[in-house]
């Protein structure tokens, strides 16, 4: 399959045969990178990564994919870039796409990572934006069929704040791949009506089901994957911490949960993860708020059904195919 010169800014550009290709792909790379069989296959060639956003996990997958394919890397945050101060986009993109061979966005909107695709000339991936987070979907895709040997039929409940990047993202890669997909929040944190009546079509075509409830028994009743995030994402601001802890503290992943789940359920998170105090923020707001764990349960976490660090190291297999597709197999 030829993907070359292609843009990955979103599941909704791709078809179900191509992103199985994806996987199929970096199920092979996994493969090799653990037998120690180079695939340094486009040596010579460099890649710009624009990080608006910072993160430990996009970072690292994407350096050290680029340096298994055998590429450099020159890593932009905005301390050191000028993108949207002192020079536009669209010249950010132009300047890039001529010194470049491929140009990975993590920020801030979609209109952000779609403009630096029109204009840079060479293939644009996207890193995470407010809306969509594709490259964390093929790792979860990856992660999922590693553990139950097939994507068709498994059944997704997503719990807590689905308006955004992860809820939006997941209900496209599971009603394009034919996993049922169920999104367990408050009525308020549901997706866009747009985009879920855009993902029942993709549904129908596909066999998989969408399905919005508020009804954390009832949602999570027979589930295969039990999937969170953070409730408040980069850039929001401090006050909503108080509003989200007190709309989501029911959609909680905890145990009880997990047993109302189908046997051999597992529990999957984007990362980071509040589950204890062990971090900065974590401290802060058990402090300000008298809670020892946010999204999920410590016992959750920690549990042997928690595949969390599968999908962090499928992370960076999926992210070296998607630019090995790209810049040409």
């Amino acid at each position: 399959m030829d993907l070359k010169g292609r843009n990955f800014l979103t599941l909704k550009d791709y078809s179900p045969e191509e992103i199985t290709y994806l996987l199929d792909l970096a199920a092979d790379f996994k493969e090799k990178k653990k037998k120690g069989i180079p695939v340094d296959i486009h040596r010579g060639k460099n890649v710009a990564l624009i990080f608006e956003k910072t993160s430990t996990r996009t970072r690292c997958s994407f350096e050290v994919a680029a340096h298994d394919l055998g590429m450099g890397t020159t890593y932009l945050e905005p301390a050191s870039s000028q993108i949207g101060k002192k020079e536009s986009i669209a010249d950010t993109a132009r300047v890039l796409g001529r010194i470049y061979e491929g140009i990975e966005y993590r920020g801030f909107g979609q209109e952000i990572v779609e403009e630096l695709a029109r204009h840079a000339g060479v293939p644009v991936w996207n890193g995470l934006t407010n809306e969509f987070h594709p490259t964390q979907m093929l790792a979860d895709l990856l992660t999922i069929r590693e553990h139950f040997g097939r994507l068709k039929g498994i059944k997704l409940v997503y719990m807590g704040d689905a308006r955004y990047n992860m809820g939006n993202s997941l209900m496209i890669a599971c009603s394009k791949m034919g996993l049922d997909f169920v999104a367990c929040a408050p009525e308020k944190y549901f997706p866009d009506k747009a985009l879920v009546q855009q993902c029942r079509e993709y549904a129908a075509a596909s066999g998989a089901s969408i399905t919005l409830t508020d009804d954390v028994m009832a949602g999570t009743r027979d589930a295969d994957v039990v999937y969170t995030d953070v409730w408040v994402s980069m850039g929001e601001p401090d006050e909503v911490w108080e509003e989200r802890i007190r709309d989501l503290t029911p959609y909680r992943v905890t145990g009880a949960v997990m047993a109302n789940a189908g046997d051999g359920a597992v529990f999957l998170h984007c990362l980071p993860s509040f589950h204890d105090l062990k971090t900065k923020i974590g401290k802060e707001m058990g402090e300000r708020f008298g809670i020892s764990e946010m999204e999920v349960t410590d016992e959750v976490f920690e549990a042997p059904y928690s595949k969390v660090f599968d999908e962090a190291e499928n992370r960076m297999h999926t992210i070296k195919a998607v630019m090995a597709a790209t810049l040409g197999v």
